[in-house]
């Protein structure tokens, strides 16, 4: 049997997007399977009763904007849709230290000064700007302020956004946010966007689309390569066949699972640092269809150090939490000045209307410990006496042990089926969450706030994280990784991973950047073999 197409990409977030843009540019025949729906900027999720969140059990009954898995001890922010995470990822683009290379179980061929040609590219691709000088959030100039109280003024930095913005905005405008402020063009990939007017609504879909989210880049120049992208296909596994893989999936149709398969020459695994590693757990030990698939599957999954911490404070003027980008500044200790701990802090903005459906979500939710903490801490932090225009969220990231494992196990509540679980103990990384609190907690104080440290990690140490990592870690051979240098799995020939579930170890910043860079550098090395 030949392929029916050259390469079944799975996924079409920093990893798959990547992956099928410079493989069609590259003459191959390209289909997408994407879980999600294909979201238009009529459809982002605003009131209360729209599709607010994804569920990963019966997507064909939720099929929303964020999935938000609780797992043991953890609970992760993950997007679906055509445009994966970036969809709501807040737009920083950084990266990664050139002495994030140096070690981490990193294969030989993967360095610094080789992934920087490819962040370029990335760069340019994403249209990556800072905030212009004349529009300073109050959020940017409050972490500023109290960085330079506590004297680390040369540790603030304005963060990179894959945002376009124009120089001549301001917010003395009448009406600053009004949406005829926004100076439409033409982008490159012949998609119509829009200037940044601060909406503060980068997580839940840019109104003016001025957010450069996949959508607006490698995802419309790989269809117009011809790539054919297919949403509301989720995949259940990879099987090899003569000639290549078929990829086994259910399709979502009026409200239905359409079971269907596709073959292809090659396939490209991009779901997600917890979607890649469950198609192939699933298809290593469920339906056996990957059986050598190396034992190091699962392993150095990490939550990228991510802790979220609340801010009250009693001018809501202070912050204008509702106005600017999602993320606009941060302060820099990636090089271990305190205590050796490795991290970084950013201003976080929340659109109110995520939070009231983040709340409404946690309200149905099981009555399990995380999801009885979650919605504690909501429901204390964000309530009438504490209304959301005066508060801001801390976010921090940072290099934790990145020593979790993603296996599958027995569901609870239907213990026939088989899920995605998480052995993560917190303990050997509470060092860098410790200090990113802390750092937090003083910030807070020289800027005026009362922190809100949530219940969550108080009672029960868990976490949250927008960052997962690992999971189909890189490693000079099958002992030591499921996939090479180039993002192959270790045993299977044209069988390829690229997400942040290949990243080793925690990269500390936010890893968008370093996981399309890496994608861009294993499609430069598969489409040699193509053309």
């Amino acid at each position: 049997m030949t392929g029916e197409v050259d390469v079944i990409v799975i996924g079409s977030g920093f990893g798959g997007a990547v992956m099928a843009c410079r493989l069609a540019e590259a003459g191959a025949r390209v289909v997408v399977l994407e879980r999600g729906r294909r979201w238009t900027p009529e459809q982002y999720p605003r009131k209360p009763e729209d599709p607010w969140f994804y569920h990963h059990s019966q997507p064909h009954k939720l099929d929303g904007w964020l999935d938000l898995r609780l797992l043991k001890g953890m609970a992760v922010a993950l997007g679906a849709g055509v445009g994966g995470g970036s969809l709501c990822y807040s737009s920083v683009v950084m990266k990664a230290d050139p002495e994030y290379f140096d070690g981490g179980g990193w294969p030989a061929e993967i360095t610094y000064s080789e992934l920087l040609p490819y962040y370029d590219k990335v760069h340019a691709m994403m249209g990556v700007n800072d905030i212009p000088a004349g529009q300073h959030t109050h959020r940017f100039q409050l972490l500023q302020q109290a960085a330079d109280k506590l004297g680390y003024g040369d540790r603030f930095r304005s963060m990179p956004l894959a945002l376009t913005f124009d120089p001549a905005y301001h917010y003395g405008l009448p009406d600053p946010l009004d949406h005829k402020h926004s100076k439409p063009f033409t982008n490159p990939q012949g998609k119509r966007q829009g200037t940044c007017v601060h909406l503060g609504n980068c997580d839940i879909g840019c109104d003016v689309q001025a957010k450069n989210a996949l959508d607006f880049n490698y995802i419309p120049a790989a269809e117009n390569h011809g790539a054919d992208v297919r949403p509301l296909h989720l995949v259940r596994y990879v099987e090899p066949v003569a000639g290549g893989y078929r990829v086994v999936f259910d399709r979502i149709e009026n409200g239905q699972l359409v079971p269907g398969s596709l073959t292809g020459k090659r396939v490209v695994i991009s779901a997600g640092s917890l979607g890649s590693t469950e198609i192939l757990l699933r298809s290593r030990d469920q339906y056996r269809t990957l059986p050598a698939v190396s034992q190091t599957l699962g392993s150095n999954w990490s939550p990228n150090a991510n802790f979220l911490t609340p801010d009250l404070y009693a001018d809501p003027a202070k912050i204008h939490q509702g106005i600017g980008p999602t993320i606009s500044a941060g302060v820099d200790f990636m090089d271990g000045a305190l205590g050796g701990k490795r991290f970084i802090i950013e201003d976080d903005g929340f659109p109110n209307l995520f939070l009231n459906a983040v709340l409404a979500k946690l309200r149905s939710a099981p009555l399990s410990p995380a999801g009885w903490a979650l919605r504690t801490a909501f429901q204390r932090g964000f309530n009438e006496k504490n209304p959301m225009d005066r508060v801001m969220v801390w976010l921090g990231a940072g290099v934790d042990a990145g020593d979790g494992r993603l296996h599958l196990g027995r569901d609870w509540l239907a213990p026939w089926k088989q899920e995605l679980k998480l052995d993560w103990d917190v303990r050997r990384s509470e060092g860098v969450i410790d200090a990113i609190l802390d750092l937090h907690k003083r910030l807070s104080e020289a800027s005026g706030g009362h922190l809100q440290v949530p219940v969550y990690w108080r009672l029960f140490k868990n976490l949250v994280t927008v960052h997962p990592l690992g999971g189909c870690k890189m490693g000079g051979d099958a002992g030591t990784g499921v996939v090479d240098h180039r993002g192959q799995v270790f045993g299977y020939e044209n069988l390829y991973v690229a997400d942040g579930s290949v990243l080793p170890s925690p990269v500390g910043r936010n890893p968008s950047m370093t996981i399309a860079a890496l994608a861009e550098r294993s499609a430069r090395l598969l489409a040699d073999g193509i053309a």
